[in-house]
């Protein structure tokens, strides 16, 4: 039984998502596939664009990596960014070097 856990573990840790792949799946629907935020969503939610050096200014990498972790509201209450499910935290930060090579 033992051994079944850990071949699990070893297979699941060797097809471990990209970041990229994360992102195309957990993020894009609303960011879009290049950061802009000019999706359905995006718009709703006045996402800001990631390819803006002054919108990157807006926030540190720990602010990114906390509104992963735990979402985000408006000064409201309203959720306006869900906490992402089901990745770890090293997956969460792998993100951050991606968001930021959105810069232009």
């Amino acid at each position: 039984m033992l051994f079944a856990g850990l071949f699990v573990a070893a297979a699941t840790a060797a097809f471990a998502a990209t970041p990229q792949a994360n992102w195309d799946e957990l993020c894009a629907k609303c960011h879009g596939p290049d950061g802009k935020g000019q999706t359905k969503m995006g718009r709703k939610l006045s996402i800001g664009d990631f390819t803006d050096a002054k919108q990157q200014e807006k926030f540190t990498d720990e602010q990114a990596f906390k509104a992963m972790k735990e979402g985000l509201t408006d000064k409201g209450g309203k959720t306006t960014m869900k906490a992402i499910e089901g990745l770890t935290d090293d997956d969460m930060k792998a993100l951050i070097p991606l968001v930021r090579a959105f810069k232009k």
